[in-house]
């Protein structure tokens, strides 16, 4: 019996269609999703002013991140022809808590009180996802949104995350994944990779509508 499109997976939809995928991200996170999908990629890291790109609406936000990026990525790789589809991924997310957009923490003080706060009401991560087509210029945009729910964070627990510092580079200082912070999470609504960067059904979705 022949194997129909959806039962293949989208690493092998990938190889198949002969595409080079470029990850617009220097995010370790970011790459290990892909990896865990068996999605071979390179990284190209996009220099953008983030701080110059404002939105009230989170989702606009982001989306215009994504955007903003897959355009500064597009410029470094210039416009050489390799012979190659090259798909480029490019993402952006905030952590938005008590109706507040949060992005990287600006100080060690601020992070602990992002830290501490968690652990008293949920708060949401909004990330997007952008897949442009380099080779038709064709784009395929989605945003995600995705709620954790902690028990109460202690103190010493919350010093010792921002002490170690990987904090200072996540979203309103979030690490689900940290193995100081695992024992206090509750649930979360909607997806673990989701919730650290990037999604992977929205990333299978993306790819496999350009394909």
């Amino acid at each position: 019996m022949a194997t129909t499109s959806n039962e293949r997976s989208i690493a092998e939809r990938v190889r198949e269609a002969k595409c080079e995928v470029i990850l617009g991200s220097g995010s370790s996170t970011r790459r290990a999703v892909l990896s865990s999908m068996g999605i071979d990629h390179v990284v190209v890291k996009p220099d953008i002013d983030e701080k110059a790109i404002r939105r009230d609406d989170p989702k606009a936000l982001v989306r215009a991140l994504a955007i903003a990026k897959a355009d500064a990525a597009k410029e470094k790789l210039g416009t050489s022809d390799f012979g190659t589809r090259r798909l480029l991924i490019t993402c952006d997310q905030v952590v938005v808590h008590r109706g507040e957009i949060r992005e990287k923490p600006s100080s060690e003080d601020e992070a602990r009180a992002f830290i501490r706060g968690y652990g008293v009401d949920p708060p949401s991560t909004v990330g997007s996802t952008m897949v442009t087509d380099l080779s038709t210029g064709k784009s395929a945009l989605a945003v995600d949104v995705n709620t954790v729910v902690f028990d109460a964070i202690p103190d010493d627990v919350v010093d010792a995350i921002v002490e170690e510092g990987e904090c200072m580079h996540c979203a309103g200082g979030l690490m689900v994944e940290h193995e100081l912070v695992q024992p206090y999470l509750r649930r979360i609504d909607g997806s673990l990779d989701g919730v650290m960067g990037l999604d992977a059904k929205t990333v299978e979705r993306l790819l496999d509508e350009l394909i």
